[in-house]
Formats: structure tokens, C-alpha cells, sequence
């Protein structure tokens, strides 16, 4: 098996189409309607948020896949307006996005998924978006994704797409997928929007199997602020069009593509978090379990303390050891190891800050990686994506309403 990088985007995969457009939603007149469609009903799966403030589209597309038998022709996003915490009124609106959607491709209403992002509490000005949906359907084209892309922004500073072939002993297939998210990112599913595309033949469950591990270390393992959104959602589409059918001996080149794609997506995600100025790798060792890595991890990713400290290039290992120390996963302190890039400032209880120096260079860097060992004698370990914590986010969030 090989794995190639591609142009393409979500619609590099063959049976796909998307376009993307502006319906006014958004006052800066930037694009926040976006269509993607499959040429035939597509094998879809779907994971969603775990936050229990659920927003409608999320509710409207769970129920969607369960009437549809997991065949999907389209997924309608629109940016600007989250459609959360809208009642009544706001389950109504997702459902009227699909129902207009599938009359306008001509299929079947449960064959179409909905998704929304933007503020929360705000009802959709579904006038803006009945006006937009034609010219949406008028627009799909082969090589829209990049359109596609850009118009389920938000504070994005960048859109995020990415596209791999994979050629295995029994056929090449492609693997495409863009995303949204720059704040509100943590990982539990993931928060974020995500699609992913394949123009492999795969029966549904294998896609909602395929879909859930490539997530975990992935999507799953990238956190800007530690907040789980209302809107969180990952899909899967496949076409088949590329006559490679997934078995039980290709499943793993599956799961390989959708990962590389997921990995390019969501590292793409914390790079362009609100204020971000570095990228940074935490992996956490020597645990007892895989849970109790997981835990460690997400809690020194999430720490503000190590966030602004690697903002500020400051080595202190200090809030690294405390920060593993409190998340409740078992550790030793006197077998803990602290490793900031290639310097180790704290091993076996013992700190070597004379390396501080050497440490807080490295920190000027902005692709950066962390290693915090809990001394447990355990074996267990898990790498979580975060970034730095900078005054710019700040501003963008006591703004984002104003």
C-alpha cells in the first residue's frame, strides 16, 4: 500500500461535486452556504458531538442516517449561525435545509445531511438561505471543494482540504476532505466540522467503523481551548465510483487514507486556532493505561498555564509535571521525565535546569513537540495536538458577538 498526496480537495475523490457561495448570512459578504453532493446515493457514517447542548443540525442528520439506511446523496452546511439552542424553531429550519435540498437535486429527503457553525442562540434567516440553495445546486461542479472549503469558514483564518490516492494490490482509490474550526476545540469527538470522501465501494457499517479509528488519533486528538461545541460533527461519504470495493483485507488501507486525510485536517485546525502562533505535540509515556494517557494528555494540552508558557517561550517544566500530576491518571514523580524538544530539564526527580536556556530556544520555534513520561513503568502512551494561548484570542472571543 502506498498513500500519495493529491490536488482536489473533498471532491478529488471521483462521484462528488460541491460548490460554495455567499446567501448573505454573513454581514462581511463572505461565502456561508455550501453543498456537497454525490452523484449516486453514497454509503455515509457520521460521529457527533458528546456536548448535551445539542444543535439542531446535529439532531436533524443523526436522524437522517437512521431513515436513510446510511445512503447519502448531499450534505447542506451554512456558516455564520450555528442554528443551536433555537428551539422549536431552529429544528424546523434544519429540517426545511433538508427537505428544500433534496427538491432541488431531485432525491430523496432522508438521502440529505445538514450541518451548521457560527453563533449560538441565533435563529437562521432561512429566507437568505431558500433564495441561496438553488444557486448553490445551479453552482456544483467536480472541482468546487475548494469553494466548498471556504464556505463553511467562520473564524478560520485559512480554509483546510486535503486530498490522498491510495493504491493497494486491489486497486487505487482516493481519499478527500476539508474542515472547519479554529475555536471552541477539544477533543471529544471532535469540534469541528469535518467531511471526508472516498470513491471506494464500502458497505456502511465498515465506513462507521473505518470512520471512528481514523477519529481517535486525529480529529479526536486536537484541543485549542478545551471547548466542545454544540455543532461538533465528522462525516464520511462513499461513492465507489472507483470500482475498489473494501473488504476485510483492505480495510486497513481504508482506515490509512481516511486517517492521513483526518491528521492533515485536524493539524491544519490547530494551527489556524483563534491566536495560534505555534503548533505543539504532546505526547505523554510510561503509563499504566491507555486511558490514563489519554487523560494526561488532554489535561497538559488543555492547561492554560503550559499554553501561555509555550506562548511566551518560558521551558517550565514545573506546569508540566503539575499539570500530569492532577489530571488523574496514576503517576510517580520520582520516575517522571519532562523532555521540551530534544532537552530533558526533569528526569527521575531530578531537574537539569541548567538546559533552560537551550529549551527556551527551542520554543521560538513554531512546529514544537513536548514529551512528559508519568514514571508509572507502564507502557501505555497518546499524543494530543494543541497550540499556544496568546492575547489574540482573547480578543477574538470578547468580540465574536460584538
Amino acid at each position: 500500500m502506498t498513500i500519495t498526496t493529491i490536488p482536489g480537495g473533498v471532491t478529488a475523490p471521483a462521484g462528488f461535486q460541491a460548490s460554495g457561495l455567499s446567501c448573505g448570512i454573513k454581514a462581511s459578504g463572505r461565502p456561508d452556504l455550501a453543498l456537497l453532493v454525490a452523484d449516486r446515493p453514497a454509503s455515509a457514517a457520521a460521529i457527533f458531538t458528546v456536548n448535551r447542548a445539542v444543535a439542531a443540525p446535529v439532531l436533524v442528520s443523526r436522524a437522517q442516517l437512521h431513515a436513510g439506511g446510511g445512503l447519502v446523496r448531499a450534505i447542506v452546511t451554512n456558516s455564520g449561525c450555528a442554528n443551536a439552542c433555537t428551539g422549536p424553531q431552529g429544528d424546523a429550519d434544519a429540517r426545511e435545509m433538508v427537505a428544500r435540498t433534496a427538491e432541488a437535486l431531485g432525491c430523496a429527503v432522508d438521502q440529505v445531511l445538514v450541518a451548521s457553525t457560527g453563533v449560538i442562540g441565533v435563529q437562521l434567516p432561512m429566507d437568505k438561505i431558500r433564495a441561496g440553495l438553488p444557486a448553490a445546486v445551479a453552482a456544483l461542479a467536480a472541482d468546487g471543494g475548494t469553494r466548498a472549503a471556504d464556505a463553511i469558514m467562520t473564524t478560520d483564518p485559512f480554509p483546510k482540504s486535503h486530498a490522498v490516492e491510495v493504491a493497494t494490490p486491489a486497486g487505487t482509490f482516493r481519499v478527500g476532505g476539508m474542515a472547519k474550526g479554529s475555536g471552541m476545540i477539544e477533543p471529544r469527538m471532535a469540534t469541528m466540522l469535518g467531511y471526508l470522501t472516498t470513491d471506494a465501494e464500502v458497505e456502511v457499517d465498515r465506513l462507521q467503523r473505518a470512520l471512528v479509528e481514523a477519529c481517535r488519533d486525529t480529529f479526536n486528538a486536537i484541543t485549542v481551548d478545551g471547548e466542545p461545541s454544540t455543532n461538533d460533527t465528522v462525516f464520511a461519504l462513499a461513492s465507489g465510483a472507483s470500482g475498489v470495493a473494501i473488504d476485510d483485507d483492505t480495510e486497513a488501507a481504508l482506515v490509512a487514507g481516511l486517517r492521513a486525510v483526518a491528521l492533515t485536517l485536524a493539524l491544519d485546525i490547530v494551527r489556524g486556532g483563534e491566536g495560534a502562533t505555534k503548533l505543539l505535540r504532546i505526547t505523554v509515556r510510561a503509563a499504566a493505561t491507555e486511558a490514563d494517557a489519554w487523560l494526561a494528555a488532554r489535561a497538559i494540552a488543555n492547561s492554560l498555564l503550559v499554553k501561555t508558557a509555550v506562548h511566551g517561550g518560558d521551558p517550565n517544566w514545573g506546569r508540566l509535571v503539575a499539570a500530569a500530576g492532577r489530571s488523574g491518571a496514576a503517576f510517580t514523580l520520582a520516575g517522571a521525565r519532562v523532555r521540551i524538544g530534544p532537552h530533558v530539564l526533569f528526569e527521575d526527580g531530578r531537574p537539569y535546569d541548567d538546559r533552560s536556556p537551550a529549551a527556551a530556544a527551542y520554543l521560538h520555534g513554531t512546529d514544537l513537540e513536548i514529551e512528559v513520561g508519568l514514571g508509572t513503568g507502564g507502557h501505555a502512551t497518546a499524543t494530543v495536538y494543541t497550540c499556544d494561548l496568546s492575547a489574540e484570542y482573547v480578543r477574538i472571543n470578547a468580540e465574536y458577538r460584538t
